[in-house]
């Protein structure tokens, strides 16, 4: 039998018929607002504690991968521009030592 609204107030009446107002009202407060087949236990909480560790030791896993194939990804990019850059500079400084000798040779 399903316990709803209905059924926990005749029960809330009948204990305080029975029992008194304060001792009714206390006796209700200790039981659950839903029935006890939706109460979660401790092999529940157990249970659901080591899923959720599973979960997060498989995203810890799979977090390590992306994190090594970021540092990869970033060390071969940094390469490339450092090879950009030295490429750009010696052109330039090439450039400049050009117009250098070239304006020393027309004075």
């Amino acid at each position: 039998m399903a316990v709803d609204e209905r059924a926990r107030h005749e029960l809330h009446g009948r204990l305080d018929d029975v029992l008194g107002r304060d001792e009714a009202t206390t006796l209700m407060s200790l039981l659950p607002p839903v029935g006890w087949a939706d109460v979660a236990t401790k092999h529940d909480l157990d249970s659901l504690g080591r899923e959720l560790r599973a979960e997060i030791g498989q995203l810890r896993g799979e977090l390590r991968g992306e994190i090594g194939q970021l540092r990869g990804d970033f060390h071969r990019d940094l390469g490339a521009l450092t090879r950009t850059l030295v490429i750009s500079m010696l052109t330039t400084v090439i450039a400049v030592a050009g117009l250098a000798f070239g304006t020393a040779s027309l004075i």
